[in-house]
């Protein structure tokens, strides 16, 4: 099989290759609506949901004697008193200070890390770990739509106002007191489940799981013990607009197409892997493949890379601590544009607008939208929904210092030129959509009333 550089070069380069379209807006492999997706929106702010992880993030299970310092090498982020039943999300940089991706490593083990999220921080630890001088095995439990053995362990989150109810009620008891970012067991009736504490919200809830044999009977001791509770199951279409919601910028592009310190991995890499097959898309075009690279700094890790140890892409990232970065930030869409393109539905001309899914409205795997003030560029947009919770559309991005809170912005939205050569986008004309910059929803408000922060969810 081809590798990824090779594709590349007969592509005519890196964004020829991601603008084919190749792999479209991901699908998540679970069951699109238990009742319906508004109900399940609202769920996580008014009662509680159970959602499924089990099936669309791979596992990489790295362990031997130089796990960690094979961590600390790739990962700018402390690993400080990091060990045994303690959690972290690993910040992957490259030579050039760039994010690769980002994922939660759970620490099972004295030697012993399971990593999990987003196939390119985990392609990333593979690479280093196959191809380095490091004492340590690495074995990848493939997310479900490529895994034909099955799963090893089911992963499941409950979060909401009544979360901490069902826990108690099944685990017989009161629950540990369990830190943040680190794990705890318990029972869920007739089971033994690992929990981790890493929700960022006033509302309680645990990520838990355990053998993936015991998932159906785990989830129906759950469902028994919630329905007094108003416990409501979680379908792919709500669960794939969470990310927008609970400001994890989910689709950025790995910045691994360029360089030629990263020729290395783009030789190692296969052209059918999750690099070679992402589709770029939206109302941003960039000259460059690194117009879509974003740092540590526009996607709000910031407070979690530290300079305490030595990792690839320390000294990059250090020299551009001065630069101008932006910012991770919300806007809100008005509602009358938001009616003009749907309205647009029903014309007959060439003035038909890039339709708008609900709740998920972004449609490529990395997107990136344009945001202007008064016509100048202003930032990027990557993840848009509709929300039940704000009555809304709301888009996820980054903007620079020139848009702030409360400002008045445009969002552009549709792709140049009528489309684009990923035949799964429509033919359609490019609109400008009037939005507003606003908080992070559910901000936590001064009186403690119920206008909570969403959790973050699971990568």
């Amino acid at each position: 099989m081809a590798t990824l550089e090779e594709e590349i070069q007969q592509a005519g380069g890196a964004l020829e290759l991601l603008r084919s379209g190749r792999s479209g807006a991901y699908v998540f492999p679970v069951k699109p609506e238990f009742t319906n997706w508004r109900d399940e929106m609202e769920s996580w702010r008014t009662t509680v949901a159970l959602m499924d992880l089990s099936l669309h993030m791979p596992d990489l299970i790295v362990e031997g004697p130089d796990v960690f310092r094979l961590l600390e090498h790739i990962g700018a982020n402390s690993f400080r008193n990091f060990g045994p039943m303690k959690a972290k999300q690993l910040i992957a940089v490259g030579h050039d200070g760039n994010m690769v991706g980002d994922a939660i490593l759970f620490c099972l083990g004295e030697n012993l890390v399971r990593i999990v999220g987003r196939p390119p921080a985990l392609n990333w630890v593979q690479f280093h770990a196959e191809t380095g001088d490091w004492n340590v095995t690495v074995r990848k439990d493939e997310r479900a739509i490529l895994n034909p053995k099955g799963r090893e362990l089911y992963r499941l989150q409950l979060q909401g106002p009544f979360a901490n109810e069902i826990f108690e009620k099944v685990n017989g008891g009161p629950m540990p007191e369990i830190k943040f970012f680190h794990m705890g067991q318990f029972r869920i009736g007739a089971y033994e489940a690992t929990a981790l504490n890493h929700r960022m919200s006033g509302f309680p809830g645990l990520e838990f799981f355990g053998p993936y044999e015991d998932l159906e009977g785990v989830r129906a001791t759950l469902l028994e013990a919630g329905a007094e509770y108003g416990i409501t199951q979680i379908g792919g279409r709500a669960y794939a607009a969470v990310a927008t919601e609970s400001g994890w910028i989910a689709n950025t592009l790995p910045a691994i197409y360029t360089q030629e310190a990263m020729k290395p991995f783009r030789e190692w890499q296969n052209a059918r892997s999750f690099e070679g097959t992402l589709a770029l898309g939206g109302s941003f075009i960039g000259e460059r493949v690194e117009d879509y690279y974003v740092t540590p700094w526009d996607i709000g890790y910031t407070h979690i890379a530290k300079f305490d140890h030595d990792f690839i892409g320390r000294e990059a990232l250090e020299a551009r601590q001065g630069e101008k970065h932006r910012r991770k930030a919300w806007i809100e869409w008005n509602r009358d544009d938001v009616a003009a393109i749907y309205a647009s539905m029903y014309n007959t001309g060439a003035d038909r607008f890039k339709y708008l899914e609900t709740p998920m409205a972004t449609y490529t795997a990395s997107q990136f939208d344009r945001v202007e003030k008064a016509g100048e560029l202003v930032g990027l947009m990557n993840l848009s929904v509709y929300s039940p919770n704000t009555r809304s559309f709301i888009s996820l991005g980054s903007l620079h210092d020139e848009a702030q809170v409360g400002d008045d912005v445009e969002l552009v939205w549709g792709e140049p030129n009528g489309g684009s050569p990923n035949p799964a986008i429509e033919r359609h004309a490019q609109t400008k959509v009037r939005a507003k910059v606003i908080e992070r929803p559910f901000a936590e408000s001064k009186e403690g009333s119920g206008n909570r922060r969403l959790p973050a969810l699971a990568h």
